[in-house]
């Protein structure tokens, strides 16, 4: 048995587990899923549909919980929100009435 690490992909908290992360795993911090897209070391905004695993099946929703078994938990992520997410809440901020 070895021990990982995952990075909340939400609040950046670091989280370790023994060999497998559950698909029910949440971050003790903020409560996020933690076997998410975004805390995958395929997990590319870049590429089509933000996976580099091509055999992956589609996820619509990268934030939450999901059964994908080419799921590699990436510790080494930024966290917080990327920078897709802060350019959307500027242009929404620019068109509030």
């Amino acid at each position: 048995m070895s021990e990982k690490r995952v990075r909340c992909f939400d609040c950046d908290k670091e989280t370790t587990f023994v060999d497998k992360l559950s698909f029910r795993a949440e971050c003790e911090a903020c409560s996020a899923d933690l076997h998410v897209c975004k805390n995958c070391d395929y997990y590319d905004p870049a590429a089509y549909n933000e996976c580099r695993e091509p055999s992956a099946d589609p996820v619509k929703e990268k934030e939450r919980a999901n059964f994908c078994d080419y799921f590699i938990a990436n510790a080494d992520s930024k966290g917080g929100k990327n920078e897709k997410d802060e350019q959307l809440s500027a242009a929404e901020a620019l068109f509030k009435k």
